[in-house]
């Protein structure tokens, strides 16, 4: 076993940062590293908060820490902060609001940038949640940027999707047209003490009776996050889901395609990885600094020499 992965296993917290920095960095020892931590996972719940910037996501997250700790349940929070386009770093603004957490031994608190991904979450977030989960932790939390339609990434790795939603945000129409909804497994109608809460909760009821889900009904939980309102209820309705997952063929079938994405997911990532390699090895991104070039010509020029000399190295 990697002695990273059986030092995370102990509970050791710096391997575990340690471990999700490899996992961020592209390491490549992160396919032998995960193989192992897979090995070893605990069966955490892994929980994604989503919704739009300014619904009260961190605020809402801060008090289910308050009340998953007052229930002994360690919990480790994945916070995916935007990324600057320049630099490539992250503002770390949920870290700052999160920081009288940060002296419990019973959370930890890794901020992490979408680096440019098209689904809002770091390519690794996936790699930290397992590490966690095989470090001990009950829950595992992921907040999201709220970015919209990219927000659809973070079906692919959590067990339980929260997308809350807050009364005269405006940006109800914009959430039906990206397709946010169909992810959601729970409701949560945040800054519940606005006028047209119930105006949002039929419009959310009218929302499921059109797209009539099969199986699990997504429940709509009213909450103040700021006066600790309403954050009981939502834990209860995530832990049904949980249930539901676990003991229902809808349930396990969900499971089983989310691995399934995620093969095909690490395959892209390796494949990529190693047309890269093998473009910056041979120079040839010289070819990218002439302004005449056809970038589809080229990317079908590249991808056929690669593959070519792929198999006159022994078919790989």
């Amino acid at each position: 076993m990697h002695s990273l992965a059986e030092r995370i296993h102990n509970g050791d917290r710096r391997a575990l940062a340690r471990a999700i920095t490899l996992a961020e960095r592209e390491d490549e020892e992160k396919l032998t590293l995960m193989s192992d931590i897979f090995s070893i996972k605990k069966q955490a719940h892994y929980i994604g908060i989503t919704g739009s910037p300014g619904a009260g996501k961190s605020t809402l997250i801060n008090e289910l820490l308050h009340l998953l700790r007052e229930r002994h349940l360690s919990v480790a929070v994945i916070a995916i902060d935007p990324t600057s386009p320049f630099s490539g770093g992250s503002i770390l603004g949920d870290r700052t609001r999160m920081h009288q957490h940060f002296v419990d031994p019973g959370i930890f608190i890794r901020s992490m940038a979408t680096r440019g991904s098209l689904g809002g979450l770091a390519r690794a977030t996936k790699d930290a949640i397992r590490m966690c989960d095989a470090a001990g932790f009950d829950i595992v939390l992921v907040e999201t940027v709220g970015v919209g339609q990219s927000e659809l990434d973070v079906m692919k790795v959590v067990d339980t999707t929260g997308l809350v939603l807050t009364p005269n945000s405006g940006d109800i129409l914009q959430i039906f047209k990206a397709g946010i909804m169909e992810i959601a497994d729970l409701f949560v109608i945040n800054k519940a003490d606005l006028p047209d809460v119930e105006k949002l909760k039929l419009t959310l009821e009218d929302y499921m009776m059109i797209a009539d889900p099969k199986g699990w009904q997504p429940p709509i939980v009213k909450t103040v996050s700021t006066k600790k309102q309403g954050i009981l209820k939502m834990w209860e309705k995530m832990k049904k889901h949980r249930i539901y997952l676990e003991e229902t063929a809808s349930g396990q079938e969900k499971k089983r395609m989310q691995r399934e994405m995620e093969v095909y997911e690490l395959i892209r990532e390796e494949i990529w990885r190693d047309v890269r390699r093998w473009i910056e090895s041979g120079d040839r991104s010289r070819n990218l600094e002439r302004e005449d070039y056809d970038p589809y010509a080229l990317a079908k020029q590249w991808f056929g020499e690669w593959k070519q000399e792929g198999k006159a190295d022994g078919g790989k």
